[in-house]
Order: structure tokens, then sequence, then C-alpha cells
């Protein structure tokens, strides 16, 4: 299985703090049967921005460790980019990576909204040969409260990626039935662990899938694993015909107030 979105390079970004815990991240990742996963730090960001060269020397580096450990997992580059308007100049300089250098690019939206120059940033995208995969738009409120925001992304050419804490709970209860929601839809394409830490961000891939297998939905697995394992390849993915979504009017807030910037925090 391949996993395309993790933050397991230790000291750059919010994700693993020491090699100790990157490593034992690519054990569990091991142990649940990943033989692939793309490295993608936060890029361009309001809090981190990680470069092209800082990537590719931590890969390195780690790919000589995990050789000497005996692991055989494979680690490979990417960014999760902010959206910001320059994000076209910078994917054409190159400062801005693609996952595993194929034609998909993990794009992070703002928590709270989807910016109203998020449609022409795709196209601008497209056109340029370039797939936005959209970083867990579950998590993101905007998406939350209207998840037919998403389906005119989907519709203009982008695809999405859930996140596998997502659907197993560890983001709470609004978040699951979200995400749900969403992959019901035809709205999600791709499947990660968005893995930061070995405790409050574990990797939980077989979870997340466990739950979409309670659900019955395992087609849609099918479908995720095999287009995780296209964007390795750089390869078309399958795209299911996007439905209308759900009555926006099921989210509401819990009964209790809810702490947004908890629940939709990258």
């Amino acid at each position: 299985m391949v996993d395309i979105h993790s933050h397991l390079l230790f000291g750059i970004d919010d994700g693993a703090k020491s090699i100790e815990e990157t490593l034992q991240i690519l054990e569990q990742a091991e142990k649940q049967g990943i033989k692939d996963i793309i490295a993608t730090p936060h890029a361009f960001g309001p809090h981190y921005h990680v470069t092209k060269e800082i990537v590719l020397k931590k890969i390195e580096d780690l790919t000589k460790i995990l050789q000497n450990e005996g692991l055989k997992i494979a680690v490979h580059s990417g960014q999760e980019i902010r959206l910001h308007e320059q994000i076209i100049q910078n994917l054409k300089t190159g400062d801005a990576m693609t996952l595993a250098n194929s034609r998909y690019v993990l794009l992070e939206l703002p928590s709270y909204s989807v910016p109203a120059y998020t449609t022409k940033i795709i196209q601008l995208m497209i056109a340029d040969g370039k797939i936005p995969i959209i970083a867990h738009p579950e998590r993101n409120r905007g998406i939350a409260e209207n998840p037919e925001r998403l389906e005119r992304l989907i519709r203009h050419g982008a695809v999405a990626q859930v996140t596998a804490g997502s659907l197993s709970g560890h983001f709470g209860k609004i978040i699951k039935k979200c995400a749900l929601k969403l992959v019901e839809a035809n709205l999600i394409h791709s499947y990660g662990s968005d893995v930061h830490n070995l405790r409050t961000r574990p990797f939980l891939y077989n979870e997340g899938l466990d739950y979409l297998e309670k659900k019955r939905l395992t087609n849609i697995i099918d479908i995720l694993l095999e287009n995780n394992k296209s964007i390795i390849k750089d390869e078309p993915l399958i795209i299911l015909d996007p439905q209308t979504p759900f009555n926006k009017k099921w989210w509401s807030p819990a009964k209790k107030p809810v702490n947004t910037s908890t629940i939709f925090k990258y």
C-alpha cells in the first residue's frame, strides 16, 4: 500500500521531532502494510515553509538510515503546499514540489474557508499539466458547512484526499461524519495518514480503512488504494462521477460549545 501524506521528516515542521520518532513511525507504517510513503512537510504556509532542498537532503539521509536499519519502506519526496497566489510560478520553477515527481500536487486550503481565487488556481494548474489534490477537505470548516464548495472544485478538475484519522474518529464525531459523507458523494479520490507523531497525530492508516469496510464501502477502499498507487506511478486516477452533496444543513454545532480551532486545525 501507499501513503501519500505524512509529516515524518524530523525537525523541520510540526511533524516528527527526532530521527527515533521518524523510525518508529516508519516501523508502524511497515507493519500496517505500507511499502511506499510520501513525505509532505508544510510549504509556503503561515507557520512552516520547508524548502525543496531541505526535503531532498532529509530523504537522502533517511534512506541511508533505513537501509542500515533493514526497513524496506520507500520514502518519496513531496510537500503539502499552502494555497497562495504565486503557486503556479513556484511549480514552474520547481520551488514547489509535486508528489513523488508526478503531476499531482498536494494542496492545503486555509482551515476555515475556501478562498475565492481557489478555482482560478485550480484551472491554471490543470492548464499547466498539474493535478491538485485537496488535502483533508473534511477538516476545512468552509467545506464542512457547505460541501458544495468541494464539489465545485472537483468539477473544475481537482481531486481530494481524506485523512485516516478523520475516518477513524481521531478528530471527533463531526469531522468523522463529514469525511464519510464526502466519501459517499464520490468527492474523495485518495487516502493518506497525515501522520505527525506517535501521540497526538499517530499513524492510523488501517483504522480509517477498517471504518470504511464497516460501512460496506470496500469498493471505495479499492479505488482509494489503487489511486494512491497511481499517484506514485504518475498515472491517471479512477474518478467516479461526483454526486450533488448531501444537504449542507446536515452540519450543526454540537450541543455544547465546540472549540473549532482544535477541530479544524491542520
